[in-house]
């Protein structure tokens, strides 16, 4: 009963989250090609800057492979500081390119120009007092996925479909860096307005069925539905919707 509570608490402050970021992060502006090799994004999910960055991945309908880098982290921070030089967040890795960098404005403006050809929209360019805001966010969700629990390794990387606005698929990604697991992220973002909305009443009346052909479509023609967050774990085989479902299981089978 209390974990019931506690939980609709933390999606009401998850809602607040999305809201002090004006909602980025919901609506594909431009889908990109999935380039070959993927996309490797070493990040803090509270953080405002890392934040910025996985908003252009659901912009651009991009998957990213994420390596939590919480503070107290010993997974994958001194990986970040070889291959970067420092530990400083956000770090995207592409190997397509050969390109390793910081600072969220420049991996923003990289993102759309090789992945969405074309230059940032005014939506997504950095803005006076947008630090204040995302800060704000961060703090309305209390710094959840900021700092490291203790944690078992698994094996191989988790798979979670999510968009980074989604107040519930944002519980999950804050549990996921808390522990460390590295996770291969599938954007879902909402490819049109009618879309918006939670799963279960979105503004469109009607039996909700995407645009064929692109991965909300996909995603429906496999699970009957487009619902995140939605987790995949190859280590046991489990296979979860509903955000309260995946973080009691993530606490279940690998908290220590």
């Amino acid at each position: 009963m209390l974990r019931s509570i506690k939980h609709s608490i933390n999606v009401l402050e998850s809602v607040a989250t999305s809201s002090f970021s004006a909602w980025r992060g919901c609506l594909v502006v431009k889908p990109a090609v999935q380039p070959e090799k993927p996309l490797v994004l070493y990040d803090i999910e509270a953080c405002p800057y890392c934040r910025k960055v996985r908003e252009v991945f659901t912009a651009l309908h991009l998957d990213v492979d994420i390596r939590p880098c919480p503070k107290g982290g010993q997974v994958f921070r001194s990986e970040a500081e070889t291959l970067g030089g420092k530990q400083q967040f956000p770090l995207l890795v592409d190997p397509n390119t050969d390109q390793v960098m910081y600072e969220s404005a420049q991996i923003v403006e990289y993102l759309f120009r090789q992945y969405g050809g074309r230059p940032v929209p005014g939506y997504y360019e950095e803005k006076v007092g947008q630090f204040i805001w995302g800060a704000a966010g961060s703090a309305s969700s209390e710094l959840r996925g900021m700092r490291v629990e203790r944690a078992k390794r698994p094996g191989q990387s988790l798979h979670l479909w999510s968009f980074e606005g989604s107040p519930f698929s944002r519980l999950v990604r804050e549990k996921l860096c808390e522990f460390e697991l590295p996770y291969t992220l599938h954007n879902l973002g909402k490819e049109h307005w009618t879309e918006a909305g939670p799963a279960f009443q979105r503004i469109k009346p009607g039996p909700y069925k995407p645009a064929p052909g692109g991965k909300r479509d996909a995603f429906f023609q496999q699970h009957g539905r487009v619902q995140v967050p939605y987790l995949e774990d190859p280590n046991t085989g489990m296979k979860l919707f509903e955000s309260k479902k995946i973080v009691d299981y993530l606490e279940k089978e690998y908290a220590l």
